[in-house]
């Protein structure tokens, strides 16, 4: 009884199995294709950011050269 418990688990067992070139090469494909495209977009990013904070300092110069005016012209 035991040696036919063993076959039966022997016959169904399920071994992890190595992948099969073709999915490897698409695995790895997509791996690099991320890396890639996450090193371009960083940079990009970072550019995006400080030209965002860029702009804001211009805005807000404005206001205060505006406000400036207005106290100004006022005598405030």
């Amino acid at each position: 009884v035991f040696i036919a418990a063993l076959f039966t688990i022997a016959k169904t067992w399920k071994q992890p199995k190595c992948p099969l070139t073709e999915e490897w090469i698409k695995k790895m494909w997509y791996i690099y294709t991320m890396e890639y495209y996450s090193n371009k977009i960083m940079p990009f990013a970072a550019t995006g950011i400080q030209l965002e904070t860029l702009i804001l300092s211009e805005v807000s110069q404005k206001e205060k050269d505006k406000h400036h005016i207005i106290s100004f012209i006022s005598g405030i």
